[in-house]
């Protein structure tokens, strides 16, 4: 029996020709492209092996393809704003989207939009899942990185919030990337920050294993499957390799790229957005905004082959490819459902239910009886003044940020 082939998918902020393509990743042989619209940071996942979902980039949508119909659209999934990052669920059963600083989780069997998490406080930039399903982690803007139990999640009270597992509060800049390494909810997960520091927790205690120091903002980060490398991606376009194995009981460390200089990958000319692994930990590929995505052989740090783009990568990846993408007679088992915009049992919005209004402002939810045309315009007033102060406060973070990473002149 044949071994599965591994295929590098990549997809750039221009796109003029097509959305995203995929090559075998060994040979670089292109194997399909799929068109229409331009894929976000953190924004392309796989459906249950049959569906490629993509974020489109500002935009409050989520097109869908059928793998084999790669020319032919087939679901857009309408978002109540524009999608920062997602990701699906190992087992198919989920999709998460990061909307502003809200996590929207649908369930893929019936298209409901089961819950809305809002325990961010800026925007989402990162979300995943562990590979059994059991948790996911998210990762925004105010520097906070949540680790979630999906159980707690979906069972949770309605009338109460649902709350994360562990708040991970140790980083001080916005999270860029995390990782999910294997072992479901014994699993470790890496986070990067524009702190300069890569972190590595663990989900069941919510402990910290270790803190690695750089000298410059890590943009990107990535495992090897057996969890014996960590690989990092700077700003500048270099990219690091930290070695887990060696280091018994060290929980803080600098790396010093002058003691570490056979641990850097070099070659990139601006800073790296995405890293991935191949499955024997052989082969890394990397996204940069120099438009080049670059394999490498992670044994000598050389690059195997360069494949250039039209716009700064937005996402790279390695998958085994599944049937559906190499058979041209496949169809998924199930077509996917509309994906509702709206809470479940909200189908009408804003509308009433059973006589009231629910009203959702923020971290709080509150239940008024009536319909009134005051209180309408009273809660559409307070929505605009909630939206002002959301984005007075987004604009207070990104000053504050760029005045403290900003080099000194």
């Amino acid at each position: 029996m044949a071994a599965p082939m591994e295929v590098a998918v990549c997809t750039d902020s221009v796109a003029p020709m097509w959305s995203c393509i995929v090559w075998e990743l060994h040979s670089g042989a292109n194997l399909l492209t799929y068109r229409g619209g331009q894929a976000g940071p953190r924004g392309l996942a796989l459906l249950n092996g049959e569906y490629l979902l993509a974020a489109q980039l500002g935009k409050n949508y989520i097109s869908a393809w059928e793998l084999q119909r790669k020319d032919q659209l087939q679901q857009k999934i309408m978002c109540p704003g524009p999608v920062t990052c997602l990701t699906t669920s190992p087992n198919g059963l989920y999709v998460l989207a990061g909307i502003a600083e809200s996590i929207h989780l649908w369930e893929v069997s019936t298209g409901n939009l089961l819950v809305i998490l809002n325990r961010h406080y800026q925007d989402v930039s990162c979300l995943q899942f562990t590979g059994d399903s059991s948790h996911f982690v998210s990762g925004g803007k105010d520097c906070l990185v949540l680790a979630w139990s999906l159980c707690s999640v979906l069972q949770a009270d309605p009338s109460r919030i649902p709350a994360p597992r562990h708040v991970w509060s140790h980083h001080t800049l916005p999270i860029t990337d995390l990782h999910c390494g294997f072992g479901g909810p014994l699993a470790r997960v890496a986070t990067s920050s524009l702190d300069q520091t890569v972190k590595l927790w663990e989900v069941s205690s919510g402990e910290l294993l270790l803190s690695v120091l750089f000298d410059l903002a890590i943009m990107a980060v990535t495992m090897d499957l057996a969890e014996h490398h960590l690989f990092c991606g700077g700003s500048d376009g270099s990219i690091f390799q930290v070695d887990l194995f060696t280091w018994p009981g060290q929980r803080e460390r600098s790396f010093q790229p002058e003691q570490d200089a056979g641990k850097v990958f070099k070659g990139h000319r601006n800073q790296v957005t995405c890293l991935s692994v191949s499955t024997d930990g052989s082969v890394l590929l990397s996204g940069s905004h120099d438009e080049t995505v670059r394999l490498w052989d992670v044994q000598s740090k050389q690059c195997i082959r360069t494949v250039a783009l039209k716009g700064p990568v937005t996402n790279a990846t390695i998958l085994l490819a599944p049937v559906s993408m190499l058979s041209s007679e496949f169809r998924p088992s199930l077509p996917l459902p509309h994906f509702n915009k709206h809470l479940l049992g909200a189908e009408h919005g804003d509308e009433p239910r059973h006589g009231g209004l629910t009203l959702r402002l923020g971290l709080h939810q509150q239940s008024v009886l009536g319909g009134q045309d005051q209180l309408r315009v009273r809660v559409t007033e307070l929505e605009d003044e909630v939206r002002n102060l959301r984005k007075i406060n987004r604009d207070l973070f990104d000053f504050s940020t760029r005045f403290i990473t900003q080099p000194p002149k």
